[in-house]
């Protein structure tokens, strides 16, 4: 654990340890990777332990949705590292198709991730594996609101990786507001949009890139073409992980009058089924991370004008609050003005297509959009008219298990994405390379550039430089042209000199 006053200190090391090239070769990347990997799999217990300490996590959610989640990540990293650090050739036009020109992925140098609280352990390490294979150092604050999972990433990654490199600060919002202040290459900031906007003000001091990961109201369109028994089942699921503190959770539904009813009776039966008859019993269920979010989701529940169809039990000193189902919510209701980010699902009555759009677009930008439908019309004219960051059809949460699908938000939801290779380049400058020799060809192609200036170098240079779309096979032939040609004007150049 890392103390205020010894972050500048902190900071500094890993530059200096960046700047050393250390970071940089493959096989360092590599080891460390495995590393990470050998972390996780020879942890696991303890790991567990620890999110059940901050939020009464079951193993199954523990494993699956954190653990399981990173070791994932870091196998595709293993997997592809070679692969994403090699140069990225690109396209030529006539004036450069003797050159080279290429993309070349540097790593930035020491960034900084800013874990959450609510998936303390895989928000907090997910985009570390990307920032790795990236060839950075990495600063890791953890969220101080899960202090069991805070102390056991503290206590561990020092042990299985490069300490230089690799260094975790603890604490609160001193210490945070203190790390802010170093300079950073990149920033990765997983939280709410209020303290988003903290973390890019402090950012603009440095011009330091930033990635944030914030939330929203993620809706849910559903209407009767849908197989309402399989909808419900993965609607129910993907709101109660957590205790739906998820920031993709499914936040609110549209829905007709005529699906309401039936999803109302499916859901009353399923959680009867999941979690028995008193569900705060059940040891499948988490808890609310602490008083202050309790309080918040209490005085939703209560100010709501809707009436609860499903649940509404709470009790303080357990952190606890029912699966709660609400219909006749208001528009403009203190529960449909935030995230929820608990087990409250309100459900608002539209009568088309059209109204659910109309709906979500008079809104901020949600994080994930949500369609349970059969009919393609209905779920293309959400992907073509609606923005959100991602979009799922008749499923939900499960697009974060592809890893060649980039996670990121829109406009107050975020901006930047990662997952697989998207973190990698998250974490990477993407340097323009151009190489040329010094054939007689490539100056005759390019004299025209230098004084004096006339007409018809104007006319030259407009020509050789045109966009034009060649086919490839055009382009192996001019290349091969170009070739031949640069060795002929060569040739006859040491011929006669």
């Amino acid at each position: 654990m890392v103390s205020t006053g010894q972050l500048t200190r902190v900071v500094d090391n890993s530059r200096a340890a960046f700047l050393s090239g250390r970071t940089r070769p493959l096989a360092w990347r590599m080891s460390q990777l495995e590393n990470l990997l050998k972390m996780l799999d020879e942890n696991e217990a303890a790991i567990c332990e620890a999110l059940g300490k901050d939020l009464r996590k079951p193993k199954q959610e523990s494993i699956c949705l954190e653990i399981e989640f990173l070791r994932n990540d870091v196998r595709g990293c293993i997997n592809n590292i070679e692969s994403w650090m090699a140069d990225y050739y690109v396209e030529k036009n006539i004036v450069t198709m003797m050159d080279t020109t290429l993309i070349h992925y540097d790593p930035l140098g020491v960034v900084l991730i800013m874990g959450a609280w609510n998936y303390p352990m895989m928000l907090s390490l997910g985009p570390l594996g990307g920032a790795i294979s990236a060839g950075n150092c990495v600063i890791i604050k953890p969220s101080e609101l899960a202090p069991a999972t805070s102390s056991i990433i503290a206590t561990l990654i020092p042990r299985y990786l490069d300490q230089e490199c690799f260094q975790v600060v603890e604490g609160g919002i001193t210490e945070t507001t203190e790390l802010l202040e170093e300079r950073f290459d990149h920033i990765f900031f997983t939280g709410s949009g209020a303290v988003g906007k903290i973390v890019r003000e402090a950012a603009n001091k440095h011009l330091t890139p930033v990635t944030l990961e914030l939330g929203g109201k993620s809706p849910v369109y559903i209407d009767s073409s849908a197989d309402m028994e399989i909808t419900v089942r993965r609607l129910l699921w993907a709101k109660c992980i957590n205790l739906g503190q998820t920031c993709i959770a499914p936040d609110y539904v549209l829905c007709s009058k005529e699906v309401e009813v039936k999803l109302v009776e499916k859901m009353r039966s399923l959680i009867g089924e999941w979690y028995g008859n008193d569900p705060q019993k059940s040891p499948n269920m988490c808890r609310i991370i602490n008083n202050r979010n309790w309080d918040r989701l209490h005085n939703l529940l209560k100010s709501t004008k809707g009436k609860v169809e499903i649940g509404g039990e709470t009790d303080s000193n357990d952190l606890y609050i029912a699966p709660t189902v609400i219909t006749g919510v208001g528009f403009d209701e203190p529960i449909m003005m935030e995230e929820i980010f608990g087990p409250i699902l309100p459900i608002v009555s539209v009568k088309s297509v059209d109204e659910a759009v109309e709906f979500i677009n008079k809104r901020e930008k949600p994080l994930t959009l949500y369609v349970f439908s059969s009919d393609k019309a209905t779920q293309n004219a959400f992907k073509t008219n609606t923005s959100s960051g991602s979009m799922v059809v008749n499923d939900a949460i499960v697009h974060l298990s592809v890893e060649t699908l980039p996670f990121g938000g829109v406009g107050a939801s975020g901006m930047g994405g990662y997952h697989g290779k998207y973190t990698f380049t998250t974490f990477s400058h993407q340097k323009s390379v151009l190489v040329r020799d010094f054939t007689a060809l490539g100056e005759y192609l390019g004299e025209t550039r230098y004084p004096p200036y006339q007409d018809w170098k104007i006319d030259r240079i407009s020509l050789l430089m045109k966009n034009r779309k060649i086919p490839k096979f055009l382009s192996l032939i001019l290349y091969l042209a170009c070739f031949f040609l640069g060795w002929l004007v060569s040739s006859l150049e040491n011929k006669f000199n």
